[in-house]
């Protein structure tokens, strides 16, 4: 391990000697390449800097406590290694951690899908919840919110929302939350006070770049058609919706929310761009069905992941058995509890693996 992180240190050294020079500085592209992998490696060598010095200090120590010493210096000399003994297991146990491969989506932005499923309105009504909590996350990080297509309830509610959350590290934050969400509470129109439990699902899509997906315009159908609101009505005389149909896969992406054509037709290339890298990613990791597995949250979209109790103002993640009496805070976004234990068992996992 200490090999491969000499050759990482060596590496960012090089990267900063790169990014200095006047023609890398010139090229937008190398320089983005280069700027992300330096930013990918800093914490692993930090933490490398910090773990060669903190062994310099345990050998010296060590070194000291060969020598003749009072027994008021040995008894800190003693302490000493212990403390320092302490942090470099620490820090090997960081290190470890920090070299687990990463997903190569993490830093990208990503695309949420939240639909109501069972429940009728109170499933819609539930899909907005989970769209101003995942906005309201967002906002606390400082990420950018965009939505990209909504077919609202009228009511508060949403049978389908599609925004984008824009941001250094969103994928790596949100990727748990593909599932089925579940919700128990009275809604506001049963009058006998008897708990419902309803459904709404998220679907977590990493933004495609153009270079890591190919899509040919003669594979994609455009169509166009007037804007409709709620019930179906029409809201805008102009052609300005369109539906984009990728043939080759069947996946279909329509946007309305924008008064203009072009502008919809941009957001649907987004949207569509994102699903087909998705279904791509989702085939390929089909064929690892035991590493799928063990990935937490990012697999199979009907899997139910958390349930809602409204009345005892309590969360419950079924993956990882976490329980919370916070409810009115979640809702508020305030995500990281659970985020933080998801991150922690899927690195718990991969260790277990490697050491298989």
């Amino acid at each position: 391990m200490l090999e491969r992180l000499q050759s990482l240190e060596d590496r960012y050294d090089k990267l900063n000697e790169m990014l200095s020079d006047p023609d890398i500085i010139s090229d937008t592209t190398k320089l983005r390449e280069y700027s992300k992998e330096q930013a990918g490696l800093e914490d692993v060598v930090q933490a490398y800097r910090e773990y060669k010095d903190v062994s310099s200090q345990l050998n010296d120590a060590k070194e000291m406590q060969e020598d003749s010493l009072d027994d008021e210096m040995e008894e800190m000399v003693k302490a000493e290694i212990t403390e320092l003994t302490h942090s470099k297991d620490d820090l090997e146990e960081k290190m470890r951690v920090l070299m687990l491969p990463k997903d190569p989506n993490d830093d990208k932005n990503v695309f949420m899908e939240i639909r109501g499923a069972a429940g009728g309105d109170e499933a819609a009504l539930f899909a907005g919840d989970l769209y101003r909590m995942y906005s309201k996350f967002a906002e606390n990080h400082g990420w950018k919110t965009e939505v990209m297509e909504a077919s609202s309830t009228g009511v508060g509610g949403y049978k389908e929302i599609v925004f984008m959350i824009s941001g250094t590290g969103a994928y790596s934050k949100l990727k748990y939350e593909n599932g089925a969400h579940r919700v128990q509470r009275v809604p506001e129109t049963e009058s006998g006070g008897r708990i419902h439990t309803s459904t709404a699902t998220v679907a977590i899509l990493p933004e495609a770049e153009d270079v890591e997906i190919d899509i040919s315009e003669k594979d994609i159908r455009v169509d166009t058609f007037a804007s409709s609101g709620p019930g179906g009505q029409s809201v805008n005389t102009t052609m300005s919706a369109v539906r984009l149909t990728h043939e080759p896969t069947g996946i279909v992406v329509s946007i309305q929310d924008e008064k203009s054509q072009i502008k919809n037709k941009e957001k649907a290339m987004k949207v569509l761009r994102a699903r087909i890298y998705d279904k791509y990613q989702q085939e390929a990791q089909a064929e690892y069905d035991e590493n799928r597995k063990s990935a937490v949250g990012t697999g199979d979209r009907s899997e139910r992941i958390r349930t809602y109790n409204f009345p005892q103002n309590r969360v419950t993640d079924h993956r990882i058995g976490l329980t919370i009496q916070k409810l009115d805070q979640i809702l508020q976004g305030k995500l990281e509890e659970f985020i933080d234990a998801l991150l922690l068992e899927e690195q718990t996992q991969k260790l277990e693996q490697i050491g298989e």
